[in-house]
C-alpha cells in the first residue's frame, strides 16, 4: 500500500493516504465497479491462456527454433543466386509503390477540389484536426507534390546509378559465397552474444549494490495536520527522524492508552543518504559496461573481417585454408585487442555523454521551455550524430587493421581516405545492402510468423502429437516472429560484415592492382566483367 514504511522489521501503514484512498473509491458507482471487476477478470484469463498456451506449445516452439536457424542458414545459401532479382523487384516495386501514392493523392486531391462547396458543411462535424486537415484539396495537392518529387529523385537516382547498384549487387553475391566458404562464421556470432548477456547480467548486478549503498534515511510527515499528536516540541525544527524515538516521544493525546501511536504523523522511510561518491561509481560502473559491450563486439567484427579479408586476397579460392577463422580469431587475440579496446573507448565515452544528457533532459521537465528544449535537441541530435559516424569509422578501422595490422589511427585514416574517393558507391552499397538484409529479415520473420500459425491451425498436426488445441494460435505465432527476427539478424551481421570487408577490399584491388601479371586482381570474375576489367596473361 502507498504510503508505508518498515519500521523495527514492521509494515506500519500511512492512515491519511488509506483514508484517502477509501473516500476516492467511494465515488466510484456500482456499475463502473462491476465494469472495471470484469475487465480484471477477463485481463486475468487472457493472461492465463496465454499463459497456458506457451506451456503448452513450448516444445513447438524449441523445434522451430531449431528450423529457424536451418532456414536462416539455406536463406544466405539462396540468396547467393537470387540476389539480382530481389534488389531490382524491390527497387521498381518501391517505385510502383510510389507511383500508385501519387495516383490516390490526385484521386483525392481531385474530389475535395470539385466538392469544396459541402467541405466546409461537413468539415465542422468532422473529430480531431487530422481529418479536417485531409478534407482539404490542399493538402493532398501538397502530399501529391511531395511524393511526385521523392518518385523522381528515385528514378533519377536508379537511372544514373545502375552501374553501382549493380557493383552492390555482384559484392552481396561475393559475401554469400565467403560466408558459405567459410561455414563456422554463421554460428559464430552466438559466442560473443552469450559473452554480451553476462556482462549486461554483471552491469545489472553492480548496479543493484551500488543503489543499495547508503544509511536508511527517515523524516516526519504529516506532524503539523495532527493536533493530537504532541512529540513534547522535538521534532518542531527538523524533518529528519528515527523510527525507535519517534515512537518513544511522540503520543496520541486524545487516546485513552499512554502508550497510543499518533493517528496520522510517522516516521516515514524517504530513501538512502548515499556518499556524493556513488555517483562516480555508477558513472564508473556505466563506462565500464558500455566499453565492455562495445570491445566484444568489436572484437567479433575484427575477427570476421580477419577471415572475410583472407578470403578476398586468396587468389585460388580452392586453397583457402580450413582454419581461416581459427587464424583469425589467434591474429586478433595476439595483436589487436589494444586497437579494439581504444576505438570502443571512443564510442562508450560518447554513449555515456549522451545518457547524461538524457538524464540532464529528464531532471529539466520542470523548467522546461522553448530554449531549453531546443538546446537538449541539438546537443542529443549532435552527439547520436557523432556516434553514428564513430560507429562508421571503427568498423572501417577494424577491417583495414585486420587487413594490414597497422594501430587504430592509421587503419581509421587510411579507411576513411579510401571511402572518401569512393563516395558514391560507399552510399549505394550501404544504401542497397540495408534495404536487402532488411527485406530479408522482414520475409523471413512475418513467413515463420504465418507459417507456424496456419500450422496450428492444422488438425493433422494435433492428431500426430495427441496434444490439445491452443486458446490462441497467433501467440506462439508472434513469439516465434520476434524469435526468427532476432536470429535472422545475428546471421544477417555476419553477412554484412563480409560485405562491408569485402567492399574495401575491392577499393583496395581496384587501386593496388592494374590486371598485369604482376599486379593482378583479386576480384572475381564477375567483378571484373561489370567493371570490364581482367586480368592479363603472361
Amino acid at each position: 500500500m502507498a504510503g508505508d514504511g518498515a519500521v523495527l522489521g514492521r509494515c506500519f501503514i500511512n492512515v491519511t493516504e488509506a483514508i484517502q484512498t477509501i473516500e476516492d473509491f467511494q465515488h466510484f458507482t456500482e456499475e463502473e465497479i462491476l465494469k472495471d471487476l470484469n475487465n480484471l477478470i477477463r485481463i486475468q484469463e487472457l493472461s492465463s491462456q496465454i499463459v497456458q498456451d506457451l506451456v503448452q506449445s513450448r516444445w513447438y516452439m524449441a523445434g522451430a527454433l531449431v528450423a529457424v536457424v536451418v532456414v536462416c542458414f539455406l536463406y544466405i545459401l539462396v540468396l547467393r543466386w537470387v540476389v539480382t532479382p530481389v534488389v531490382w523487384a524491390s527497387i521498381v516495386g518501391l517505385l510502383a509503390l510510389l507511383g500508385f501514392s501519387c495516383y490516390l493523392c490526385y484521386k483525392q486531391y481531385v474530389y475535395f477540389r470539385d466538392n469544396s462547396a459541402g467541405l466546409y458543411q461537413t468539415s465542422y462535424s468532422l473529430k480531431g484536426a487530422a481529418q479536417s486537415m485531409f478534407s482539404k484539396h490542399q493538402t493532398w495537392l501538397a502530399l501529391l507534390i511531395i511524393i511526385a518529387i521523392i518518385l523522381v529523385i528515385l528514378t533519377l537516382m536508379v537511372i544514373f546509378l545502375r552501374s553501382r547498384i549493380t557493383i552492390a549487387i555482384a559484392l552481396i553475391r561475393e559475401g554469400s559465397k565467403a560466408v558459405i566458404d567459410i561455414k563456422s562464421t554463421v554460428f559464430f556470432p552466438i559466442f560473443p552474444w552469450v559473452i554480451q548477456c553476462f556482462v549486461i547480467a554483471y552491469g545489472v548486478i553492480v548496479l543493484m549494490y551500488l543503489l543499495s549503498i547508503g544509511e536508511p534515511a527517515f523524516r516526519v510527515v504529516d506532524l503539523k495536520n495532527d493536533p493530537s499528536c504532541d512529540c513534547g516540541g522535538f521534532y518542531e525544527d527538523q524533518q529528519s527522524c528515527d523510527p525507535v524515538t519517534f515512537l518513544t516521544k511522540c503520543r496520541n493525546t486524545n487516546a485513552s492508552s499512554l502508550v497510543s501511536t499518533c493517528a496520522q504523523a510517522s516516521c516515514h522511510f524517504s530513501g538512502l543518504d548515499s556518499p556524493h561518491s556513488v555517483v562516480y561509481m555508477h558513472l564508473a560502473n556505466l563506462l565500464g559496461f558500455f566499453w565492455t559491450m562495445f570491445f566484444i563486439s568489436g572484437v567479433a567484427d575484427m575477427m570476421l573481417a580477419s577471415a572475410f579479408s583472407t578470403w578476398y586476397w586468396t587468389f585460388d579460392k580452392r586453397n583457402l585454408p580450413f582454419w581461416t577463422l581459427t587464424t583469425g580469431i589467434s591474429r586478433v587475440l595476439c595483436y589487436h585487442l589494444g586497437t579494439v579496446a581504444f576505438g570502443a573507448l571512443i564510442i562508450a565515452i560518447v554513449r555515456v555523454i549522451r545518457v547524461i544528457l538524457e538524464y540532464i533532459d529528464h531532471k529539466l521537465k520542470k523548467f522546461d521551455n522553448p530554449f531549453t528544449r531546443c538546446i537538449m535537441c541539438c546537443c542529443k541530435c549532435f552527439f547520436w550524430c557523432l556516434e553514428s559516424f564513430l560507429k562508421f569509422i571503427n568498423k572501417n578501422a577494424y577491417i583495414m587493421c585486420a587487413v594490414h595490422g597497422k594501430n587504430f589511427c592509421s587503419s581509421a585514416r587510411d579507411a576513411f581516405s579510401l571511402l572518401m574517393r569512393n563516395i558514391i558507391r560507399v552510399v549505394v552499397l550501404d544504401k542497397v545492402t540495408d534495404f536487402i538484409f532488411f527485406l530479408s529479415k522482414l520475409l523471413l520473420s512475418i513467413g515463420v510468423g504465418f507459417a507456424v500459425y496456419y500450422l496450428l491451425e492444422w488438425n493433422f498436426v494435433y492428431e500426430v502429437t495427441q496434444g490439445g488445441r491452443l486458446h490462441y494460435n497467433y501467440v506462439p505465432a508472434v513469439v516465434l516472429s520476434v524469435a526468427t527476427y532476432l536470429i535472422s539478424t545475428i546471421f544477417f551481421n555476419v553477412y554484412a560484415m563480409a560485405v562491408d570487408t569485402l567492399f574495401l577490399c575491392f577499393l583496395e584491388d581496384c587501386e593496388r592492382n592494374d590486371g598485369s601479371p604482376d599486379k593482378k586482381y583479386f576480384m572475381s570474375k564477375n567483378l571484373m566483367r561489370i567493371l570490364g576489367k581482367r586480368n592479363k596473361k603472361e
